[in-house]
């Protein structure tokens, strides 16, 4: 079992820099994959970035490419989205999500079964 808890989320106008924070509690925080995903208004979730257990690779979506930027520290269970750049677009609450061990689909949503409790981004132009 794994637990998640988001922070960071805010109001930001557009170009501006917001920073998140996700914090696990529970075992073995080192095998599990982390992602980022978002659900906006009117939308189905989606995938944002992830990063592998020992930091070694990470994967953005087209959009995030060049504006955000995934880490995890697994010494203190945690996990981190730097957003920069950011733009109306990105307005939406932001989940953390883990899985356990590796998977080339880390993608998919629905291939994640532990998620924190979303946090608030909201960019205004």
């Amino acid at each position: 079992q794994l637990q998640l808890v988001e922070s960071g989320g805010g109001l930001v106008q557009a170009g501006g820099s917001l920073r998140l924070s996700c914090s696990a509690s529970g075992r073995a925080f080192s095998d599990y994959t982390l992602g980022w995903f978002r659900l906006a208004p009117g939308k189905e979730r989606e995938f944002v970035c992830a990063i592998s257990r020992l930091a070694l690779s990470t994967h953005y979506t087209d959009s995030a490419k060049g504006r955000f930027t995934i880490s995890r520290d697994n010494a203190k269970n945690t996990l981190d989205l730097q957003m920069n750049d950011l733009r109306p677009e990105d307005t939406a609450i932001y989940y953390c999500a883990a899985r356990f061990g590796a998977s080339r689909d880390y993608y998919r949503p629905d291939g994640y079964p532990y998620w924190g409790q979303g946090t608030q981004v909201t960019v205004s132009s």
